[in-house]
C-alpha cells in the first residue's frame, strides 16, 4: 500500500498571516459587500442579504489583499478588485446549488431552496454584473484596464467547466476529468493573483500563477470527490455523486478498470438516470482501490503544484499560503485512514 500522507510544503511554513489582521480583513470585505447589495426591500434584496450573512472564509479576496499589500498596490483599486472575484465566486455557488440541489450552503439554507429558483438564478445574475462594476472600478483606479478581460476570460472558463459537468459519460477519460476539474476550480483562484500581478507589472507572473492553481484546483476537487465518498463533504450520503451522475475521480478511476459486460451494465445504470441499483454500484467502488489509486494521483498533482509555486516571485508565494495550507489540510483529511 502506498504511503497516502500529505505533508505541508517547507515553501509555505510560518507565512500563514495572523488572527487578527485575517479577522480585520474578513471584516472590511464583508462590509464592502453589504454595502454594495440591493437595499430595495425586494425579494432579490433579501435573497442577498440571507446569502451573504455567512460569507464564507473569503480566502480568494484576502489572498488579493495580501498580494496587493505586499506588491504596494493602491489599496482602493485592490479591495475593488478582490472584491469582484468574492462576488463573482459567490454567484457561482447559487448557481451550482440550483444545478446540484443542494438545499444547504454553509450551515444555512441555499437561496434557491429559501427563496424559489427564479430568485436564486435572478440573484446569481446580478451578482455577476456586480462583479464587473467592481472589476471596472479597479481596473480605473489602478489604470489597468486588463482587469475586466482577465475577469471575462476566468468566467468563461468556468462557465464551461460547469456546463461540462452535466454528461457524466464524456468524464470516463481521465484527462476529460482533470480538464473539467481544473476548468471549474481554478479560474476563480487564478483570477484575484493575476489581477494583482497585472496591477503590479508583473504580467509574466501569469503562466507560473494559471499553472499552480489549475494543479492545486485539480487536487483539491479529487480530495472532494474522495470525500464524498466517505460521506465527509457536506453530502447527506455516501456517494451522492453517483446518485446525481456528478463527475467524481473516484468513479472514474473505477470505470476506466471495467471491461465487458460489466462496463455495459454501469455505462448503461448510469445512463438510464434510476437509482435502482445504486447500493450495488456504490458497493462495489467502496471495495475496490478506486478510493486509495485516486488518493496516489491526487498526490501526485499535489507535489506539482508545489513545484509551480516556487516559480512565483516569493510575494506571491507568501500571498497564496493560507490558500494552499487550507486545501492541503482537505487532502490530508481525504486519504486519512486509507493506507490502514
Amino acid at each position: 500500500m502506498p504511503n497516502l500522507s500529505v505533508k505541508q510544503s517547507s515553501i509555505f511554513r510560518d507565512v500563514t498571516p495572523r488572527a487578527d489582521a485575517e479577522g480585520a480583513n474578513s471584516q472590511r470585505l464583508h462590509e464592502f459587500i453589504v454595502n454594495r447589495l440591493p437595499k430595495d426591500g425586494t425579494p432579490l434584496a433579501d435573497a442577498a442579504r440571507h446569502h451573504f450573512a455567512k460569507p464564507g472564509k473569503m480566502l480568494r479576496a484576502k489572498m488579493a489583499l495580501s498580494a496587493a499589500k505586499l506588491l504596494k498596490i493602491d489599496q482602493a483599486a485592490a479591495l475593488h478588485w478582490s472584491t469582484s472575484i468574492e462576488v463573482l465566486h459567490n454567484a457561482s455557488l447559487i448557481h451550482d446549488d440550483i444545478c446540484d440541489g443542494d438545499k444547504m450552503r454553509r450551515g444555512r439554507v441555499a437561496v434557491w431552496a429559501k427563496y424559489g429558483r427564479d430568485v436564486a438564478l435572478t440573484l446569481g445574475d446580478w451578482l455577476i454584473a456586480l462583479s464587473f462594476e467592481l472589476a471596472a472600478e479597479a481596473a480605473q483606479r489602478a489604470n489597468t484596464p486588463m482587469l475586466v478581460k482577465i475577469l471575462a476570460k476566468h468566467m468563461a472558463t468556468t462557465t464551461a467547466g460547469e456546463a461540462a459537468e452535466f454528461s457524466i459519460q464524456s468524464s470516463y477519460s481521465w484527462d476529460h476529468y482533470l480538464r473539467i476539474a481544473g476548468d471549474k476550480t481554478a479560474p476563480l483562484l487564478t483570477a484575484p493573483l493575476e489581477g494583482i500581478a497585472a496591477m503590479a507589472l508583473h504580467g509574466d507572473a501569469a503562466g507560473a500563477i494559471g499553472s499552480y492553481f489549475r494543479h492545486l484546483g485539480k487536487a483539491y476537487q479529487i480530495a472532494n470527490d474522495i470525500l464524498n465518498f466517505r460521506a465527509d463533504d457536506g453530502a447527506a450520503d455516501c456517494g451522492s455523486d453517483l446518485a446525481r451522475r456528478a463527475p467524481n475521480a473516484v468513479i472514474v478511476v473505477y470505470r476506466e478498470r471495467m471491461e465487458g459486460d460489466e462496463a455495459l451494465a454501469f455505462d448503461k445504470w448510469c445512463k438510464e438516470g434510476s437509482n435502482d441499483g445504486l447500493a450495488f454500484w456504490l458497493q462495489k467502488i467502496m471495495v475496490s482501490d478506486a478510493l486509495t489509486q485516486s488518493a496516489v494521483r491526487m498526490q501526485g498533482i499535489l507535489d506539482e503544484s508545489i513545484r509551480c509555486a516556487a516559480e512565483m516571485p516569493v510575494e506571491l508565494q507568501t500571498a497564496i499560503a493560507p490558500v494552499q495550507n487550507l486545501l492541503e489540510a482537505i487532502c490530508l483529511q481525504s486519504v486519512a485512514g486509507l493506507d490502514r
